[in-house]
C-alpha cells in the first residue's frame, strides 16, 4: 500500500504540475484565438467541431476499455495477455478510424452542408475546418492506444512531457495564426491538424522503443480476447454515445435555438470548466492503474482505502481552483477575454457546480470498470444522460433561456452520482457507510468552512484588480486549511507533515 501511494503521489504531482502548465497555455491560447477569430467565429468554431467530436464516442470507448485490459493483464504480470491485447485493440482502432471516416464524410457532411446554421458568407470556411477536425480527430484515435500503454505502465512522467509538448505546439500554432494573411479559421483547423499528426509521431515512437508488446516483432491474435474486448467495450460504447449527447447535441442544440454569441459563451465556460476539471482528472487517471491491479489481485482492502481518498482529493484538487473562480468569475473573464460574451459569466459558474459533483465520482466510475460487467452500469447512467437531452429540448422548445440546460445537467449529476454508488456497491460490494463517512462528510465540512468566510470576504471588499487577487489568495489559503484540518484525518494529516519536512530538509541539504 505504501508503494502504491508513493507511486500515486509522484504520477499525481507530474501530471499537476503538467496541468498548471497546460492551463496557463490554454488559457492564453483561447484568448488570443477568441481575439483573432472573433466572437462569431469563435462559436462557429466550437460548432463545427462539436460535429466531429459528437463521433468521439468510438475513440472514447476503446480507450476506458483498452486502459482496463492493459491494467488487468499488468496486475496478473501476464506478458503475453498484454501483448494480445495491444495488437487486438491496434486492429480494432483502425477499423474505428475507417467507420470514423465514413460518417464524418457522409452523415455528418450532410448536416454541415443542409442543416448548421451559419453565415452565407462563411460557408466555404465551415467546409475546410470540418475537413481538418475530421483529419484531427483521425490522428487522435489512432493515438490512443499507445498513450492508453503509457499511462497503464504509470509512467505518468512521458505522459505529461509530451502533453506539454502538444500544448507548447499549440500556442505555437497561434502565434503564427497572427502573422499568416489567410483565412484564420482554415488556417486554424490545418495547424492543429499538423499539431495532432506530430504528437501521433512522438507517442508512436516512444510507445515502439520502450515497451514490447508495442513493437509489432510477431502478430499475437486471440479470438477470445477480442469478443471480450468488444464485449465490455459495446456497452461502454453505449454509455460514450449518450455522453457525447448529452455535451455536443446540447452545443448544436443552442446553436439552433439562439445564435453563435450564445455558443461562445457556452463554450468558454465549457473550455474553463474543462481545465479545472483536468486537475482532478488526471489524479484518477493515475489512480486508475492501481485501483484496477488490486482488483486483479482480489487485494479489496486496499482497493476500498484508495477509492475513498481518491474520491475525496478528487473533489479537493478542483475546489481549491473552483472556489475563487465562481466568486470572482466576472473580473476573471474580463481580465482574460477583455470583451467575453454577457452571458459566459452565468454559464462558467454553473458549469462549475456540474464538474465538481461530477469529480466525486470519477474513482467510483473507475472502479465499475474493473469487474468488466458493464451493461447494468451503462445502460442506467446511459439513459439518464439521454434523459438530460430530452428535457432540455423539451426547455428550450418551450421558451426557456439559454442557461436551463446547465441547471438541467447539474440535477442529473446528483442523480448520476446516486446511481453510480449503488451500482458500484453491488459490484464490489462497497460499503455506503464507509463511502459518507470516509468522503462526504469531510467534503462537506470543508465546503461549508471554506465557503463562509471566502463569501464574507467577497461581499465587503472592493470590486478592483488588487482585491481580486487579495481574494483569491485568501480563498486558496483558506480552503487548503480547511482541507488540511476538516478534510483530513489524523492519520493523513501526520503524512502530510511528514512530507512536506522531508520536501524542506531536502531542500535546504541541497544548499
Amino acid at each position: 500500500m505504501q508503494n502504491n501511494n508513493k507511486r500515486i503521489a509522484k504520477n499525481t504531482l507530474m501530471l499537476y504540475f503538467r496541468q498548471i502548465l497546460i492551463l496557463l497555455v490554454s488559457l492564453y491560447t483561447v484568448r488570443i484565438v477568441l481575439n483573432i477569430l472573433g466572437i462569431e467565429d469563435y462559436g462557429i468554431y466550437t460548432v463545427v467541431g462539436g460535429i466531429v467530436a459528437f463521433f468521439s464516442f468510438l475513440s472514447g470507448t476503446m480507450a476506458s476499455a483498452t486502459q482496463r485490459f492493459f491494467s488487468f493483464a499488468l496486475g496478473q504480470n501476464d506478458s503475453e495477455r498484454l501483448k494480445k491485447t495491444f495488437t487486438v485493440n491496434w486492429l480494432i482502432y483502425g477499423g474505428i478510424a475507417i467507420v470514423a471516416l465514413i460518417l464524418l464524410e457522409t452523415v455528418g457532411l450532410w448536416f454541415v452542408n443542409e442543416q448548421l446554421k451559419v453565415p452565407p458568407e462563411r460557408f466555404e470556411s465551415v467546409r475546410w475546418i470540418y475537413h481538418f477536425s475530421i483529419l484531427t480527430f483521425i490522428a487522435t484515435i489512432l493515438t490512443t492506444p499507445f498513450m492508453s500503454i503509457i499511462i497503464a505502465h504509470e509512467d505518468m512522467q512521458i505522459y505529461a512531457y509530451v502533453s506539454i509538448i502538444e500544448a507548447i505546439m499549440k500556442l505555437s500554432a497561434v502565434f503564427l495564426l497572427k502573422s499568416v494573411t489567410w483565412d484564420k479559421l482554415e488556417l486554424y483547423g490545418m495547424l492543429l491538424f499538423a499539431v495532432s499528426i506530430i504528437n501521433a509521431i512522438i507517442y508512436i515512437a516512444i510507445c515502439t522503443g520502450k515497451y514490447t508488446e508495442c513493437q509489432f516483432r510477431h502478430f499475437y491474435w486471440d479470438k477470445g480476447l477480442l469478443h471480450e474486448i468488444m464485449g465490455f467495450t459495446g456497452w461502454t460504447l453505449f454509455g460514450q454515445i449518450t455522453s457525447v449527447a448529452r455535451n455536443q447535441a446540447v452545443t448544436i442544440m443552442l446553436n439552433q435555438v439562439f445564435n453563435p454569441v450564445i455558443v461562445a459563451a457556452r463554450a468558454i465556460a465549457v473550455n474553463i470548466t474543462g481545465h479545472i476539471n483536468m486537475f482532478s482528472n488526471n489524479f484518477n487517471v493515475g489512480l486508475s492503474p492501481p485501483i484496477i491491479k488490486l482488483y486483479a489481485a482480489n487485494n479489496k482492502k486496499e482497493m476500498f482505502l484508495l477509492i475513498y481518498n481518491g474520491s475525496k482529493i478528487t473533489f479537493f484538487l478542483m475546489w481549491v481552483f473552483a472556489l475563487p473562480l465562481f466568486l470572482e468569475m466576472d473580473i476573471i473573464l474580463k481580465i482574460w477575454l477583455k470583451n467575453p460574451p454577457f452571458e459566459a459569466v452565468l454559464f462558467t459558474r454553473l458549469a462549475l457546480v456540474e464538474v465538481l459533483i461530477n469529480s466525486i465520482s470519477l474513482p467510483i466510475g473507475t472502479t465499475a470498470r474493473a469487474p468488466g460487467k458493464m451493461k447494468v452500469y451503462e445502460l442506467t447512467l446511459g439513459s439518464i444522460q439521454i434523459v438530460i437531452f430530452i428535457v432540455s429540448w423539451f426547455v428550450l422548445a418551450m421558451g426557456g433561456l439559454a442557461y436551463s440546460v446547465f441547471v438541467i445537467a447539474i440535477i442529473a449529476n446528483l442523480v448520476m452520482f446516486a446511481v453510480r454508488l449503488l451500482i458500484v456497491r453491488k459490484l464490489i460490494t462497497l460499503s455506503l457507510n464507509s463511502f459518507f463517512r470516509q468522503v462526504l462528510f469531510p467534503i462537506s465540512m470543508v465546503i461549508l468552512f471554506s465557503v463562509t468566510p471566502s463569501l464574507m470576504v467577497y461581499l465587503f471588499l472592493p470590486k478592483t484588480i488588487v482585491f481580486t487577487i487579495i481574494l483569491v489568495l485568501l480563498s486558496i489559503i483558506i480552503t487548503c486549511a480547511s482541507m488540511y484540518f476538516l478534510g483530513f484525518n489524523k492519520q493523513e494529516q501526520e503524512k502530510i507533515r511528514h512530507i512536506i519536512k522531508s520536501k524542506i530538509y531536502k531542500y535546504f541539504r541541497c544548499y
